[in-house]
């Protein structure tokens, strides 16, 4: 077994509970745009709720137990502007990317939120136009 293969199960899992999360009907906070697979949500606060905060949790103090979350709360990986947009466009490690997902300005909205928030006070907010294509 090589390493990273043993999470790779527990990876697919919260993948899985991800896109039936993301696609759950019903409740208009995880509704979703028919055929974009878009989040409605538009405000960082509000996409953070949606869909961050089932493993990095609502505090943003992350977990550690089956998968390891990183906290958000006073985060000094969230200094860099650049590096947390990549990170949730395009993931890390265990976290997926949420290019297909949130559109440029939400994935905007949502960095700016946790770079802000928790404890956070990072300068210089960041656009659309600075999200990696």
């Amino acid at each position: 077994m090589k390493r990273g293969d043993y999470f790779k199960p527990i990876r697919l899992l919260c993948g899985g509970l991800f896109v039936t999360v993301l696609f759950a009907d019903g409740d208009p906070q995880l509704s979703t745009t028919v055929g974009t697979g878009l989040f409605d949500a538009q405000k960082g606060g509000e996409i953070y709720m949606a869909s961050c905060q089932g493993c990095h949790m609502v505090d943003g103090k992350g977990a550690n137990g089956a998968g390891f979350y990183p906290s958000l709360v006073g985060n000094v990986r969230l200094m860099s502007a650049q590096t947390t947009l990549e990170t949730v466009t395009n993931g890390l490690r265990g976290m997926p990317g949420f290019r297909e997902y949130l559109t440029d300005e939400q994935i905007a909205e949502v960095v700016n939120y946790v770079r802000t928030n928790f404890g956070n006070d990072f300068k210089g907010a960041v656009s659309a136009a600075d999200v990696p294509k």
